[in-house]
């Protein structure tokens, strides 16, 4: 994405109605740079933010307050619910013992939502997650490691599988 369109598509998103104005908002992220598919509805107070690759599929819906940070990439696929505050993000450190920050050298994994996920609210996905296709990631979880598998519901701190759906 190009990091310059994209702050001032921020400034507008603030602007327009909370839940909707949505042909608009698909507009501005594609002249970003971000790849967005068909009925894509997100909400206004959305924020994301980076110069990483950002594709998201047909009939997505992100809600209020969303973050997603973006220093790769970002793929949502088809029918994907993203419930409000989750946290999507493709950056970290390596922690640095000996260094004057523990915060070491920065690091970028892509993020991969599969078609049908549900992330619900106020879960966090750190980078190098993927999340299998109609599975559910539970309220609160933070999701540190991949879950390919489909039909799985997903939470905790850090997350597991909780069970088959």
């Amino acid at each position: 994405m190009k990091p310059w369109v994209n702050y001032f598509n921020m400034i507008i998103f603030r602007l327009l109605p909370e839940t909707s104005c949505f042909a608009l908002k698909r507009s501005l992220f594609r002249f970003a740079g971000a790849k967005i598919g068909k009925n894509v509805r997100i909400c206004s107070s959305v924020h994301i933010m980076g110069c990483g690759e950002l594709i998201i599929g047909d009939d997505v819906w992100i809600g209020h307050e969303v973050f997603i940070s973006t220093t790769s990439r970002v793929e949502i696929g088809n029918y994907v619910d993203i419930a409000p505050m989750v946290y999507i993000g493709t950056g970290t450190h390596r922690i640095d013992a000996k260094g004057l920050h523990s915060a070491g050298e920065g690091i970028s994994e892509n993020i991969k939502i599969e078609d049908g996920a549900w992330l619900c609210a106020r879960s966090t996905l750190l980078p190098g997650v993927v999340i299998g296709k109609n599975s559910v990631v539970a309220a609160g979880a933070v999701v540190t490691k991949p879950f390919p598998f489909s039909r799985v519901l997903i939470g905790g701190i850090p997350a597991s599988e909780i069970k088959k759906i």
